[in-house]
């Protein structure tokens, strides 16, 4: 399997057709054909169905077309970091993360690497937990920020100095908005938006299953959720700090009581083999919060 053959497929799956992909690629339409036709039977599959318009990737196709963004995005990357002399630090590092103010943290980082190297890059990804790790185990991320209980034993991890506090986004003229916190008994009873991935703490909170309750949406990414509260749809229970709650958003923010905190990690693969900007990176988040 050649590179190009996967660089051709993919330009292929962007553009549903082979003859716009040819145009794009400069090359002639039979010989893309051919190349595709090749690269089936190599994998023993077919990848496309080639209606009389368009062409969509079947099954197989999907499965190769994430696959190949990766190879393709890994040798990039590669030829990127071989690109400049020894002297000169340059290239990209890819950091997902979820939605936290400790982001700020990893943003002075990034502020004091820039000015000491400009010819640096970073490239931010925000994600739930689950996102951030795919990224990471796939290479297509060199570190991912995480939010309270996830699963970190396979990978090499900082706490980073933040704790991050639960509670409720509501409209700023629903009645709770009066009240300095928010109790179990306060949320149980109203339509409820939760993240995708706070179930560990909710239920604890809540003293009961979430199924008892009436979760009327889930989210990964508080921005959408937002916009459900601002509309009264339901309360969201989130991280304080993500979203403006100053006077005239429409928002108010009430801490959960008992309080519920989560602590932030800085983490990457073990054993990992950086690019010498990853590796700068990594050595700056050291310096700052310890080996």
């Amino acid at each position: 399997m050649e590179l190009r053959h996967l660089q051709y497929f993919l330009m292929i799956a962007r553009e549903g057709s082979i003859s716009g992909a040819a145009s794009v690629l400069h090359v002639s339409q039979p010989s893309l054909s051919r190349q595709m036709q090749e690269l089936e039977r190599e994998l023993g599959c077919r990848l496309f169905d080639r209606g009389s318009r368009r062409i969509t990737l079947t099954e197989p196709g999907m499965r190769l077309r994430r696959r190949a963004e990766e190879i393709v995005d890994l040798v990039g990357r590669t030829e990127e970091e071989f690109r400049f002399s020894a002297d000169t630090l340059a290239g990209e590092v890819r950091v997902a993360g979820g939605e936290t103010p400790a982001m700020g943290l990893v943003a002075d980082v990034i502020a004091e690497l820039k000015d000491r190297y400009p010819l640096l890059r970073f490239a931010l990804h925000s994600g739930n937990a689950a996102d951030v790790s795919e990224r990471l185990d796939t290479g297509r991320a060199d570190f991912g920020v995480f939010i309270g209980h996830a699963d970190l034993s396979r990978y090499e991890s900082l706490r980073l100095p933040a704790r991050n506090r639960w509670g409720a986004f509501v409209r700023e003229d629903d009645p709770l908005a009066a009240l300095d916190a928010v109790g179990p008994d306060d949320l149980a009873p109203r339509p409820l938006v939760l993240s995708e991935q706070a179930g560990r703490e909710m239920n604890t909170w809540f003293r009961r299953d979430l199924d008892g309750l009436d979760v009327v949406a889930t989210y990964n990414l508080l921005y959408n959720a937002a916009l459900l509260a601002r509309r009264g749809v339901g309360c969201v229970v989130s991280l304080e700090g993500i979203v403006d709650t100053s006077e005239g958003s429409g928002l108010a923010f009430l801490p959960l009581e008992p309080e519920v905190t989560a602590d932030v990690y800085v983490a990457w693969k073990r054993y990992q083999t950086f690019s010498p900007a990853a590796e700068t990176f990594l050595a700056a988040v050291r310096e700052r919060w310890g080996a």
